[in-house]
């Protein structure tokens, strides 16, 4: 509830059944004991409410609305007293009544607009915080509220408009101005939100102002400058949101050992982040700290075992280190489990298996085959299952099979260093050396430019940092 509504259901409660008393005039009569009975029972429910005794405060207003069910601010209160009891639909009916009582009052209109919104009635919502909008166009609140509206709906240059005009209005309010500022960083405006979080740290130096002027140092190419904010706004905000931050950039930007610095004091102040745990086993991993990697993997895993975004790191480091195969495996197969359709999830689960069971001959490892093939099934695009397979069937020295998933592989990726070596020996076994020595010439070409598959591992780094990083909420 806004505080323009809240001081006038506290302060002027009093004269809330004037309609039932007649007109007021300087001899107005007493009020009768019924009406006084009533009003004392509003202010009741108004000190209950502020009380923060919802049950208690929706309790008197139901039991007062059918005396008085005309009444704006009865209406009005017990649907915000709804509202904070997530009763939406029953919000709804209430503030819908306090309009069509009040169709003039801007701040029921925005009520209501916040009541739609809730139920993702989004377009009534609108129409709503337009309507308000329409009824008080030079009030802060209207203005603001259909900016902040238009932000949670990632209708971000919408949003621009409204908060900019809210903030000519109220220069020092903070909420708005950092909306305005997001809105600005997320159109790509990176001057005017720079100039306008530089405003607001001088009225109120917080922490989540440095991680927004981070973001835009980073997004101007400013490491330096961007790793100090994320910095600064982590020292005077140490919450997971602005830990990560400052750690992720210095992942992203290489330097290891001051982000496992960072990741380990976040993993101790939130051991339930999961994407915190992923970002420490990828900087333990990029430091050859492999088994070290793995259990951290391994808890992000358990903490969200439906994220796929741990797994990946989690098959480099095993690849590196199989000295925890049996955890390993054990997360790789509920993985698979609960992403039964999932290309990927089945070939991290067979890799994993073949990669711990190679000096068994244990029925695990005889599922390695069918799970490759159920990969290409699902995904007949998908290169690396169709190496794996040629490489399964050389080991069996079957290397008339293996040729052609050699061949598939490579048709769907030239760039396979290991397919094109693989495929040259599975050639020589078969007596086709014309047709092996090129492909060894192409695989040491290959290996050469290694370089490429270290872009690609620092691909794989950004496109989780950025993904994992939370944009900004805007702010009520």
């Amino acid at each position: 509830m806004s505080e323009g509504l809240r001081s006038r259901l506290v302060f002027s409660c009093l004269f809330m059944f004037s309609a039932l008393a007649g007109a007021q005039s300087n001899h107005r009569p007493m009020p009768d004991p019924k009406e006084q009975r009533l009003e004392r029972q509003f202010q009741t429910a108004v000190a209950d409410y502020n009380a923060g005794k919802l049950p208690e405060a929706a309790a008197e207003l139901e039991e007062l609305l059918p005396a008085a069910p005309k009444s704006f601010e009865a209406h009005e209160l017990l649907g915000m007293i709804y509202a904070a009891q997530s009763q939406d639909q029953k919000a709804l009916e209430q503030l819908e009544l306090a309009v069509r009582i009040k169709p003039d009052a801007a701040v029921a209109r925005t009520n209501l607009a916040a009541s739609f919104s809730r139920l993702g009635k989004f377009d009534l919502a609108d129409d709503e915080f337009k309507k308000a909008l329409d009824l008080a166009p030079q009030e802060y609140e209207t203005n603001h509220n259909l900016g902040e509206f238009y932000i949670q709906r990632e209708k971000i240059p919408e949003a621009i408009p409204f908060l900019d005009h809210a903030q000519q209005i109220k220069p020092d309010a903070y909420s708005n101005g950092y909306d305005l500022a997001l809105a600005y960083l997320l159109v790509g405006k990176l001057e005017e939100s720079r100039s306008l979080v530089e405003a607001l740290v001088k009225q109120n130096d917080t922490g989540e102002l440095h991680d927004l002027l981070a973001q835009i140092e980073e997004k101007e190419g400013h490491f330096v400058a961007a790793a100090n904010e994320y910095e600064k706004a982590a020292h005077m905000d140490p919450s997971e949101v602005n830990l990560f931050d400052w750690a992720s950039e210095l992942l992203l930007h290489r330097t290891y050992e001051p982000a496992i610095d960072v990741f380990r004091q976040g993993a101790v102040r939130y051991p339930k982040s999961a994407r915190i745990m992923i970002g420490l086993g990828m900087a333990l991993y990029s430091r050859g700290k492999y088994d070290e990697a793995i259990e951290y993997l391994l808890k992000a895993a358990d903490l969200d075992p439906s994220d796929p975004r741990c797994y990946l790191f989690l098959s480099k480091a095993y690849s590196s280190s199989p000295n925890q195969a049996a955890e390993v495996i054990e997360r790789f197969r509920r993985f698979s489990e609960l992403q039964p359709a999932n290309a990927q999830a089945l070939y991290y689960y067979a890799m994993s298996l073949w990669k711990g069971k190679r000096t068994e001959d244990s029925a695990e490892l005889q599922s390695v085959e069918p799970l490759l093939r159920k990969v290409v099934t699902l995904d007949p695009k998908y290169s690396e299952a169709y190496l794996q397979l040629g490489n399964l069937y050389s080991d069996r020295h079957d290397y008339s099979s293996a040729i052609p998933q050699y061949l598939r592989a490579l048709h769907l990726d030239k760039n396979l260093p290991d397919a094109h070596y693989r495929l040259g020996q599975a050639y020589v076994h078969t007596g086709q050396k014309d047709l092996a020595q090129p492909e060894f010439e192409i695989y040491q070409r290959q290996r050469a430019e290694h370089l490429a598959e270290l872009d690609k591992e620092r691909a794989e780094v950004q496109q989780f940092v950025y993904a994992a990083k939370e944009v900004p909420a805007a702010k009520p």
